[in-house]
């Protein structure tokens, strides 16, 4: 990194020719005179701008990364007696952005979260920022996330937190050494949205998306002799695990599932034979927890990746990164002991998890969609359209007023069934909050709807652009349908929630 010195106005003018280009940031001097011509827009563009302070076409073009990313090696120094205006992020900060945090840590009091979930949240992030370069990398190029970098997630914690309270943490290390005993689902539910914040949805799914609904039925109906070898390694991420139930011919359909499972002559083995698609996870998964049918009905099975299962990666409307996979199982040889509660009742294993799936979407969604929120207030603070910011414009100011109104309506009822799940045994869960599960599904992925829409608007062709200023606005246009379909799709979370709820309707109520 070049000496920091201090420069007046005056001498920063003087440096304005395509061999000497000297540019001002904020009060920050840099020497571009060689970058110039690395520059993606052209170097002329830099050239004209020799010897100024640029700081308002700078943050009209670019994001901050873009500063933080070239400033060690091409600040030179700063202007005498001026101070910066604007605050650069230090990894784990919260937002000060009005909305950019949910209201507990905007300074609203808060009968759900306390001192904890603070910490436990600057620490999540922290994590989060030291590897978002690899997290946007992998997403622009499609590539898995590394073993090395699972490995680093799950020893710090940041995998087993993504999976809900329960006797799999023991031992394990925590973000913010939170205690296992102590972890609760609003510390999960901010693990959830906080991965959704890195604004990379392929990568984020590609950490998070597979193992947490394929790992449940493993932990929960699988033998003490599978639990003790697998939960171990999938939360230390030393193996990866997806769920693969959704076929061709059936998705919120379970019961037309296809793929068979025959047991051997001796008992000892089952046979797997079918396809399963749009498997999150499927193309680097190492473990699969598989739906198949047998004489006695629909069965789960613990499978392990062999040379008879092959792995095909889907084209989706998101990255690569997500390993998005069609499997096929040929002749795959299962040993008995291999099911996942009892045979024939596998539907009973699948549905066991439905809600805890749903309700991290619900998480996913909200963090995401509040990341998009708070892009906007920046943009529309920043950005200048006939002689005004866009925040001066009430337009825009109405279009942030339904976008903020409509999140923090859903953020409060997703709190408030979060607070049911940590008062509630899990059978009861099951009972009562299927249909409210649903339904805020339901309403989650309608608000995305919408906010997505506005932020378009707002960000105009930035807001279409895969790079630069509008880069995670246009990938949540992109991606924010996976959860309106994934866990569910809005129409039957819709029907879901009234069915559910017509069981508990007094008989007798009349007008």
């Amino acid at each position: 990194m070049p000496e920091i010195k201090v420069f007046s106005r005056a001498e920063v003018a003087k440096h304005n020719t395509e061999d000497d280009c000297w540019i001002i940031i904020d009060g920050a001097v840099y020497d571009v005179s060689t970058f110039a011509q690395l520059h993606p827009g052209g170097s002329q563009i830099l050239i004209e701008l020799g010897g100024k302070d640029v700081t308002e076409d700078f943050y009209g073009l670019h994001r901050q990364e873009i500063l933080i990313k070239y400033a060690p090696r091409l600040k030179i120094g700063t202007i005498e007696n001026e101070v910066a205006q604007v605050t650069m992020p230090v990894p784990g900060d919260l937002s000060t952005v009005p909305f950019g945090e949910p209201s507990y840590w905007m300074g609203f009091k808060s009968a759900y979260f306390n001192e904890s979930h603070t910490r436990f949240r600057k620490a999540v992030r922290a994590i989060y920022d030291e590897i978002k370069p690899d997290a946007i990398l992998a997403e622009d190029q499609g590539t898995y996330p590394s073993k090395e970098l699972y490995m680093k997630l799950g020893e710090a914690g940041i995998l087993a937190s993504q999976i809900g309270p329960g006797p799999w943490l023991k031992g394990l290390k925590l973000p913010a050494d939170i205690k296992p005993e102590d972890f609760d689902y609003f510390h999960e539910l901010i693990a959830h949205q906080e991965t959704a914040r890195l604004g990379t949805p392929g990568f984020a799914d590609s950490i998070s998306s597979g193992y947490s609904i394929g790992l449940p039925p493993i932990f929960n109906f699988g033998s003490p002799a599978l639990k003790a070898k697998v939960v171990p390694e999938v939360l230390l991420g030393k193996k990866r695990i997806c769920l693969a139930i959704t076929e061709p011919y059936a998705g919120s359909d379970v019961a037309r599932i296809r793929t068979t499972a025959t047991r051997t002559a001796d008992g000892k083995h089952f046979i797997l034979n079918g396809v399963k698609k749009w498997i999150t996870n499927g193309a680097f998964a190492d473990y699969f927890t598989v739906a198949a049918r047998t004489e006695k009905g629909i069965t789960m099975f613990f499978v392990e990746r062999d040379d008879n299962i092959e792995t095909k990666q889907i084209k989706t409307s998101y990255s690569p990164a997500a390993g998005t996979a069609y499997i096929t199982l040929e002749n795959v040889k299962v040993p008995a002991e291999n099911i996942l509660g009892k045979e024939g009742q596998g539907f009973q294993v699948i549905m066991y998890n439905f809600n805890h799936e749903r309700w991290y979407i619900c998480g996913a969604m909200t963090g995401a969609t509040r990341v998009v929120i708070e892009e906007c207030f920046k943009w529309a603070n920043q950005r200048k359209v006939f002689g005004k910011r866009l925040i001066d414009q009430p337009v825009i100011r109405n279009k942030l007023a339904a976008m903020v109104s409509q999140l923090e309506a859903v953020e409060n009822w997703l709190e408030n069934i979060t607070y049911q799940m940590c008062n509630m045994s899990y059978e009861e869960q099951s009972v009562r909050l299927a249909g409210p599960i649903a339904l805020l599904k339901y309403q989650c992925t309608r608000v995305a709807h919408n906010v997505s829409d506005d932020a378009c608007q707002i960000f105009g062709g930035r807001g279409i652009t895969k790079t630069g200023m509008g880069r995670n606005i246009e990938a949540f246009q992109r991606t924010y349908k996976f959860g309106a379909i994934l866990g569910g799709s809005e129409e039957i979370m819709a029907d879901l929630g009234i069915r559910q709820a017509m069981k508990f309707f007094p008989k007798g109520a009349k007008l």
